[in-house]
């Protein structure tokens, strides 16, 4: 008897869709080893066999400006990935939208209407802005994945079928850090005090953020020529981020590295790191961190409205409490980062409190997750 191999479109819209989707790929090519994916995806997702249709980085655009200035191309990259999954040749067995809610939730919406089995993967922070988009993703989803324990009894109240299956990076990243290893793979020695700069994986965010990390990245050099930096370059970005360098941190020794942020992040002594994914894998590295974001100003302004919680990291977030600094848009100075970061490294008492804290969070995010969400995918297809 031939073994089930199911027919599974796939989009994941960014850096880090792409290796939250390639995590998952794994769990179902265990269950399924015959099993076909394909829609949009990046590298991550072809090292598990998976077909992009397109690019993920098409759909890598952040910010309400920035989407606009995209829609039309992104607008009809969604028709005609509908249109493809619609026709009896390319129909799959069910659809699994990987984060990138703005862009998976109107898709899934318009192929749950036609009777293919919807999955979100990675919930929506609908309890952190724009609650209101529930009633979407009742309309859009079958089933719902959650990486956050807090996440499911939000969609129970509201009827919607969801299933916690821990975080996937917390399966990924070891428990242990390793410092010692990731120092050889840098050149880096064990004496080094060593920062981590993290500026994002879209254009948009390298454009607003990276120069207010670089401009820290100076300032902590002005003050302490000893220390070194590794900023870890999404493919794709390296002509965006070296004149960035040149411009604000031209004599610091900042190494750019080719991707490579697991290894950064576990490496470093302090990270000063974007909002966003990034931080919870600084998290689970038990890294001190700084968060920063900034953005278009029209775009900030439209974001402070609709935001529910104090904090935008999501280390603070699952932490309940401010365990690392953000500072956000005008605060996100050169030397308030440099300053925020010199607090860590001058406290090794306080960093070894907040290692404490992140290898307890990382425990809890630990629940098999390829396997766990694979299990709640195949009762969606068998039902």
């Amino acid at each position: 008897m031939e073994a089930y191999a199911p027919r599974l479109a796939m989009v994941a819209g960014e850096a880090s869709g792409d290796l939250l989707a390639g995590l998952l790929l794994g769990g179902l090519k265990a269950r399924w080893p015959q099993v076909r994916a394909f829609g949009i995806g990046g590298p991550k997702m072809a090292a598990q066999g998976f077909d992009a249709w397109w690019p993920h980085d098409k759909l890598s655009v952040s910010g309400y400006v920035e989407v606009l200035s995209h829609y039309r191309e992104i607008s009809g990259i969604r028709n005609q990935l509908a249109e493809r999954l619609l026709s009896a040749k390319d129909r799959p067995d069910a659809f699994i939208g990987v984060d990138a809610p703005d862009f998976n939730l109107d898709l899934e919406a318009k192929l749950k209407a036609q009777g293919i089995k919807a999955v979100h993967f990675i919930s929506p922070s609908i309890w952190a802005w724009r609650g209101k988009r529930i009633e979407k993703i009742r309309r859009a989803t079958d089933l719902v994945l959650c990486i956050f324990p807090f996440e499911p009894p939000i969609y129970a109240k509201q009827g919607i079928p969801a299933a916690y299956v821990g975080h996937p990076l917390a399966d990924a990243i070891p428990l242990d850090v390793p410092r010692a290893a990731s120092r050889a793979v840098l050149g880096l020695s064990a004496d080094d005090t060593v920062v981590a700069l993290l500026p994002g994986s879209r254009r948009a965010e390298v454009q607003y953020i990276a120069p207010r990390l670089l401009q820290a990245a100076a300032e902590m050099h002005r003050q302490r020529p000893q220390l070194r930096f590794v900023l870890p370059v999404v493919p794709g970005l390296r002509h965006v981020v070296e004149p960035l360098r040149r411009q604000h941190a031209a004599k610091a020794p900042i190494a750019l590295l080719d991707g490579q942020s697991h290894e950064a992040l576990a490496a470093c002594d302090v990270a000063l790191v974007a909002s966003g994914t990034a931080t919870l894998e600084a998290a689970l590295f038990k890294a001190p961190m700084v968060i920063a974001y900034a953005m278009h100003a029209l775009n900030w302004q439209m974001m402070k409205r609709m935001k529910y919680q104090p904090w935008v990291g999501l280390p603070n977030i699952l932490l309940n409490d401010f365990a690392v600094p953000e500072l956000l848009q005008g605060d996100a100075t050169g030397e308030r980062l440099a300053a925020a970061a010199f607090e860590w490294l001058d406290d090794p008492q306080r960093c070894a409190q907040l290692r404490t804290r992140f290898e307890a969070l990382h425990r809890e995010l630990r629940c098999n997750t390829a396997k766990a969400a694979t299990d709640a995918i195949e009762k969606v297809l068998a039902a």
